[in-house]
């Protein structure tokens, strides 16, 4: 089954452009349903705050690597926010210090990704969109300069 998705800016900063895919028929981009997910789990209350505050910290100072742990194959930029619990993690796609797209998560209760249906198929979802990126970048169909994506409002992929 193909979905048709888009990308949605969700701050600009001089440092970095953050992004998150929205899937068509859906209300609310992936990052945003991840935040009205855990906004109110006080279980998770710790992890959410933590995940909050680094994002600041990436709009302040940009998508540097430090912040993030690599959780994707070796030739894609799937990424999760680097938190110290490790129970809630939000997947991304690191394209550069200056762009990341924000994906959704969830609470990881095995030990990879892969042993989760529902983790990994979040992972998948920007695995596929970073192929499609890529390819639309080659093609010409976006830009990618400096903190800002050209062409995305127009531009619609089919993960």
């Amino acid at each position: 089954m193909t979905k048709n998705t888009k990308i949605q800016s969700i701050a600009l900063s001089d440092k970095v452009g953050l992004y998150s895919i929205i899937f068509e028929n859906n209300k609310e981009s992936e990052f945003r349903e991840f935040l009205l997910k855990y906004k109110d789990n006080s279980r998770l209350n710790k992890d959410y705050r933590a995940i909050i505050t680094a994002i600041n910290l990436i709009i302040t100072n940009g998508a540097l690597e430090r912040y993030f742990r690599v959780e994707g194959k070796m030739n894609d930029r799937v990424a999760a926010l680097s938190i110290d619990s490790r129970r809630l993690r939000l997947y991304c796609l690191r394209i550069s210090d200056q762009v990341l797209i924000l994906g959704n998560g969830g609470e990881k209760g095995s030990r990879t990704y892969e042993e989760s249906e529902e983790l990994n198929g979040y992972v998948m979802d920007l695995q596929r969109f970073d192929e499609l990126l890529k390819m639309a970048q080659k093609q010409g169909n976006i830009k990618i300069e400096q903190n800002i994506i050209t062409g995305i409002e127009e531009a619609s992929f089919e993960l």
